[in-house]
């Protein structure tokens, strides 16, 4: 497996910080970013910086076990969390973590990403499930994400924020603006109005032009999701047959 040159892996991580800073995917010392340098080294973002001010010197270089190899500062606090995908993905090359709003909001009231509701999510993001809240900076995060990220290309947390991972920064990166894009569309639309599913014919026409591009098909199966008027009538047929 070859790895980047450290050098430009400091470079493209201020740019994205700053990217996130920008576009309010992250607010005062929110965030962080790490990226594979080599076998069992990562550069990731110091703790309590503003992402916003970000300098390459300001980051710093640490093993899988999370110690400090080089850098004036500790490595962020949510550093388990990125050490829990590094062990679990081989594949997995940067580990970004953000607050976007809208993803926020849509863990406060339940709502989730799981389903192709806008066909673009479907090359981009596939399924994107929600972890249990976990009180931040401790190892109930990584207990947390652990059951989805062997396989999946972001995680919403609930009550706290994202995190997407990719091959490289600007795939990771791509990502987290995906799933807040999509996550502020649900928002606009669940204000207008009920927000019906991608049919099963549609969701297996969206299938077969995302697998013939050669890319993964990321949801559990091909079948269309109910509709609103099938989940209350499955609910009632459940609550007679518990005698409720």
């Amino acid at each position: 497996m070859s790895y980047p040159f450290e050098l430009e892996v400091r470079q493209e991580i201020v740019k994205a910080a700053r990217l996130m800073h920008s576009r309010s995917l992250i607010a005062g010392h929110d965030g962080n970013i790490s990226v594979r340098v080599g076998p069992g080294k990562l550069v990731c973002t110091p703790s309590g910086v503003n992402k916003g001010f970000l300098e390459e010197k300001d980051l710093v270089l640490v093993d899988l076990d999370g110690k400090l190899l080089r850098g004036g500062s500790e490595p962020s606090s949510e550093i388990r969390m990125h050490l829990q995908v590094y062990r679990k993905r081989p594949d997995v090359g940067c580990v970004i973590h953000a607050h976007p709003p809208h993803c926020v909001a849509c863990t406060l009231v339940g709502i989730r990403l799981t389903e192709p509701v806008v066909p673009e999510a479907a090359f981009v993001l596939g399924a994107v499930p929600t972890a249990p809240y976990a009180t931040p900076g401790t190892d109930e995060v990584p207990r947390s994400i652990e059951p989805y990220i062997a396989t999946c290309r972001g995680v919403l947390l609930e009550r706290h924020g994202s995190l997407t991972v990719g091959a490289d920064v600007r795939e990771a990166y791509n990502r987290l603006e995906a799933l807040e894009h999509v996550a502020q569309l649900l928002f606009l639309a669940r204000n207008l109005g009920d927000v019906p599913p991608l049919s099963q014919t549609q969701v297996e026409g969206l299938k077969a032009v995302v697998t013939a591009r050669g890319l993964p098909w990321g949801y559990p199966d091909s079948k269309g999701s109910p509709g609103l008027t099938d989940v209350i009538v499955q609910k009632v047929i459940e609550k007679l047959r518990d005698g409720r």
